[in-house]
């Protein structure tokens, strides 16, 4: 018996080193940092994030940013050992990250990117439909007025289903003005559809054709939908159009003649934006060269839409086609780009306005509450509910005093969430709970609170787990943390030795001071005359020519109340200066006057002086030398880290990631 549990603990022992080392070998070790691995996975993702479509595994590229890399996971590796992962203010500047990442992470991963991708799926098609609408109140709930609605178009769908034609039931049902111009057929439409009519959409892009569908509740009526035909979209165009206007008599052929005239002149070549402001009886467009702009279905006549959107190729234009007003030739300038990275911006912002971000969000928090294995403790909720009066619905309302225990809900065995935890959520939601209370009773709000209540603690439960289920958020919280430690670290061994430790910098500067002087820098005037002074250019240059600034200034500004003239005295090192690297650098040389674009003032420079290359001082030069003392910090500290700590980097796993051209 005992040789039989020694053979079966051998072969668990064995089994677990086998299953270590397949996973090892779908994610080898790189290098390691004083024994701490570095995987493939780890190094790729920030090799690629930080060198983006330079990323080409090349070897000098793979070479570089591993050194960088080594170089960074050493000082972390040394901020730990400093402890500085214990920091309160670190600690909590990470947490305030994570949250904020987790937040937006979980809502763009689990709602936004799903809704962008079926908004995109959804306008690559036009769809062909006709509805019978039903109104009910924007805040109806199941138990008013949306009974009566639903009655109504309940009864319609059944005519329907008895045999009754679709537009006599839109004629005789439908809350809808423009039925009895369409009988119900709306015609080719596109999505997005309005706001708070994402279910409305979703069946016209999804149910079968030729079948009446519904009733869709939607967020102010039921509609019964007959989806007659799907055609790809036609998306948006850009057009430019000329126009011949019937005449007020009606008569169609005068305009079609002058039409058919233009057209002439633009097949012979003539410009089609000089003919239109030339000849466009379109006041708004015609002098912009007949410029419309983009426009999409259902924009214009139908007439007018289907020959833009019939134009073959950007450059070319319709032969004169009619609508109401008279005749046109339309030029298509674009077509928008309909490619999903253009469109994703543009979407992404407009669902998160929309009603369907919010019913995305509510399903989210199903799912997890469904995968969470939420589970609710009603007893304890009702015993709650059961004990407010009107007091809970004003500010004088307080939490009851002393912890309760009692569960309200959990998830699985990770989660529990207690009555205590409820009370303190309803004590800060003073202003949100007096707001109710203008419409509502205490235990409706506190029904209502409570389910805000389990939809934020959903989301708390989940973004714990985001690090175990999404391997690209523990990269980014990897990154942000091992981030704050290195800038800690260095600042501490390097950006703050540099500026505070007097002697050291006074010993670099004097060990480098040669790297540190001025070359040959001039002392000049820098003369400025004021707008509408141009007169007296000629005799200030002149003056100035022959007399210091000072004499200068005396002369041309006595006596007046404004002054017209100002200078300043500057050092100036060569090339720093355009204007005087275009000059001789003798005593007593003027620039030419140049005119300010900004204050139309006049200005030249006059060099007084002419000052030899010298040794700067370390205070002249102090910004340079910190930066440079800062540099040389820092090489040494990696110096040092590279002799604490030892670095393994395993050559074989590094040259299976280059992919030489």
């Amino acid at each position: 018996m005992r040789s039989r549990f020694l053979v079966f603990i051998i072969a668990i022992f064995f089994f677990n080193l086998l299953s270590q080392a397949q996973k090892e070998d779908k994610d080898p070790v790189l290098f390691t940092v004083a024994g701490k691995p570095v995987h493939v996975s780890e190094f790729i993702y920030i090799y690629e994030k930080t060198n983006g479509d330079k990323a080409d595994y090349s070897k000098s590229s793979l070479e570089e940013y591993l050194d960088l890399y080594i170089k960074f996971k050493l000082k972390v590796q040394r901020a730990r050992e400093m402890k500085l992962d214990t920091i309160p203010g670190l600690i909590k500047e990470l947490a305030g990250y994570r949250k904020q990442l987790a937040n937006s992470y979980l809502t763009d991963r689990e709602v936004t990117k799903k809704l962008v991708k079926e908004a995109y799926e959804h306008k690559q098609q036009d769809v062909d439909i006709s509805y019978i609408m039903v109104k009910f109140g924007v805040k109806a709930t199941p138990e008013n007025d949306t009974l009566a609605a639903y009655q109504k178009i309940t009864k319609a769908k059944q005519k329907l289903e008895k045999g009754e034609s679709f537009a006599s039931m839109a004629r005789a049902y439908s809350d809808d003005k423009s039925v009895v111009l369409n009988d119900g057929h709306i015609g080719y439409v596109t999505a997005l559809f309005p706001n708070g009519y994402y279910q409305l959409e979703k069946a016209a892009y999804t149910l079968p054709l030729g079948k009446v569908q519904g009733p869709i509740r939607t967020k102010d009526a039921y509609f019964l939908l007959l989806i007659h035909k799907r055609r790809p979209a036609r998306g948006e165009i850009e057009v430019a159009h000329i126009l011949a206007r019937n005449d007020k008599s009606g008569d169609e052929v005068k305009a079609r003649l002058r039409m058919d005239s233009i057209y002439q002149r633009l097949e012979a070549g003539e410009s089609f934006e000089d003919l239109a402001k030339a000849y466009s009886d379109d006041k708004v467009t015609g002098p912009k060269g007949g410029y419309i702009g983009f426009f999409g279905i259902n924009r214009y006549e139908k007439s007018f839409e289907n020959a833009a959107f019939s134009i073959p190729e950007d450059g070319k234009y319709t032969r004169p086609i009619q609508t109401s007003i008279g005749w046109h030739i339309i030029e298509r300038i674009s077509k928008k780009d309909d490619s999903f990275d253009y469109q994703k911006a543009r979407l992404q912002d407009k669902i998160k306005k929309f009603y369907r971000f919010e019913q995305a969000k509510k399903r989210m928090i199903e799912g997890i509450k469904k995968e969470g294995n939420f589970m609710e403790f009603n007893t304890t909720l009702k015993k709650f509910t059961d004990s407010l009066d009107q007091n809970f619905l004003t500010y004088k309302w307080k939490a009851p005093k002393g912890k309760s225990r009692d569960i309200l809900f959990v998830f699985g065995n990770k989660m529990k969430v207690t009555l205590n935890d409820f009370t303190n959520y309803l004590q800060q939601a003073s202003r949100k709970r007096q707001r109710m209370g203008q419409h509502t009773s205490p235990i409706a709000a506190a029904l209502e609170l409570y389910q805000d209540f389990v939809s934020e603690n959903a989301v708390k439960f989940e973004e714990r787990q985001l690090e175990v289920k999404y391997p690209e958020f523990k990269s980014l919280m990897r990154e942000y943390e091992e981030g704050i430690l290195l800038f800690e670290a260095t600042k501490r061994k390097v950006w703050d030795k540099a500026s505070q430790d007097t002697l050291g910098l006074e010993a670099f500067y004097d060990k480098m001071k040669e790297n540190y002087r001025w070359k040959e820098r001039a002392v000049v005037s820098q003369y400025s005359l004021k707008e509408g002074s141009k007169h007296l250019i000629a005799k200030v240059r002149d003056f100035a020519s022959k007399n210091p600034r000072d004499k200068v200034l005396e002369h041309f500004n006595a006596g007046e109340k404004q002054k017209i003239l100002f200078a300043k005295e500057k050092t100036i090192e060569k090339g720093r200066n355009e204007v005087l690297d275009k000059m001789t650098w003798d005593m007593g040389s003027l620039s030419p006057t140049e005119t300010s674009q900004r204050d139309k003032s006049y200005n030249f420079l006059k060099i007084e002086k002419v000052l030899p290359p010298a040794q700067k001082t370390l205070k002249e030069g102090r910004g340079y030398v910190v930066a440079d003392y800062q540099d040389y910090l820092e090489k040494e500290w990696v110096k040092k880290l590279r002799n604490d700590y030892k670095v393994e980097v395993d050559d074989k796993v590094f040259e299976n990631l280059i992919r030489e051209k």
